[in-house]
C-alpha cells in the first residue's frame, strides 16, 4: 500500500508564503512524475504544477513565476513553495504521484489535501 501526506497548509496574509510538503511512504518502488492540484469553492479540481522523474515541470499560469515544485527523491517527498500568495489562491490542495508500487503497478496516488487560506 502507498500512502501520501501532505502538511504544510495553513492561514497567511496576502503577499505571503507557505510551503506545503508530501511524503510518500510503503510499497514504493519508484516515483515518476509528482504534482499539485488545488480545489477552491464551488469550482473544479485544476492542476498547479507537476514535476517529472528527470525533474522538468510544469505550472498553471495563474501559478508562474511565484509557486515553484521540487523533489527530494532520498526522502520520496515533494514540495510546492508558494510565494507571492493571492487571495484566489485559496483552496484545497492536493498533491499526487504516478507510482510504481512494488507489485510493479504504476497508479496515480493521491493525498487528503490541505487547506490554504489567503486573506486580503
Amino acid at each position: 500500500q502507498v500512502r501520501l501526506v501532505e502538511s504544510g497548509g495553513g492561514l497567511v496574509q496576502a503577499g505571503g508564503s507557505l510551503r506545503l510538503s508530501c511524503a510518500a511512504s510503503g510499497s514504493i518502488f519508484s516515483i515518476n512524475a509528482m504534482g499539485w492540484h488545488r480545489q477552491a469553492p464551488g469550482k473544479q479540481r485544476e492542476l498547479v504544477a507537476t514535476i517529472t522523474s528527470s525533474s522538468s515541470t510544469n505550472y498553471a499560469d495563474s501559478v508562474k513565476g511565484r509557486f515553484t515544485i521540487f523533489r527530494d527523491n532520498v526522502q520520496n517527498t515533494w514540495y510546492l513553495q508558494m510565494n507571492s500568495l493571492k487571495p484566489e489562491d485559496t483552496a484545497v490542495y492536493y498533491c499526487n504521484g504516478e507510482i510504481r508500487n512494488t507489485a510493479r503497478a504504476t497508479l496515480i496516488y493521491w493525498g487528503q489535501g490541505t487547506q490554504v487560506t489567503v486573506s486580503s
